[in-house]
């Protein structure tokens, strides 16, 4: 029995940790997230900003040339 008790106790030492690892997994992988939808929010502004311009100079261009 006391053999019982103490493999039950390794083995929650070896979930406790594994819990431990996956939650600082989890945190890392949520600042990831968000730096990953910071960056897709300016790649997008910026995208924008490209089609504003080129449809500036498309509208500067002469008649005839589009």
């Amino acid at each position: 029995m006391n053999a019982d008790l103490i493999m039950l106790e390794e083995k929650l030492t070896q979930l406790i940790s594994l819990c431990q690892l996956l939650r600082a997994e989890n945190l890392e992988l949520r600042q990831e997230l968000v730096r990953c939808q910071d960056d897709s929010k300016q790649l997008k502004e910026n995208m924008e900003l490209a089609s504003q311009r080129l449809q500036a100079l498309i509208e500067r261009l002469p008649e005839g040339t589009v």
